[in-house]
């Protein structure tokens, strides 16, 4: 894992929620983790890690996740054991 993904790992596990990570950030760490993003309808992206799966949506007009969808990823590595 590259310094910029583990950077983007500790922006998710921040307390209090950092709100401007941006996704595509998020999406890189998932595939450097060795997950996969896939494309859904509209902004809809599915990210798939060790057999979970999650979705989110691409935030939209900014590029910079909103808190609720870092909140919700968090969780998600939580409940998958990843770890900063």
């Amino acid at each position: 894992m590259k310094v910029r993904h583990k950077s983007t790992l500790h922006a998710v596990f921040r307390r209090p929620t950092h709100g401007g990570i941006v996704f595509a950030e998020i999406e890189s760490l998932i595939v450097a983790l060795g997950g996969e993003v896939r494309e859904g309808a509209g902004s809809r992206v599915a990210f798939e890690l060790n057999g979970s799966r999650r979705y989110l949506h691409r935030p939209h007009p900014g590029k910079d996740a909103k808190k609720y969808q870092v909140e919700e990823v968090r969780e998600w590595f939580i409940e998958l054991g990843v770890t900063p």
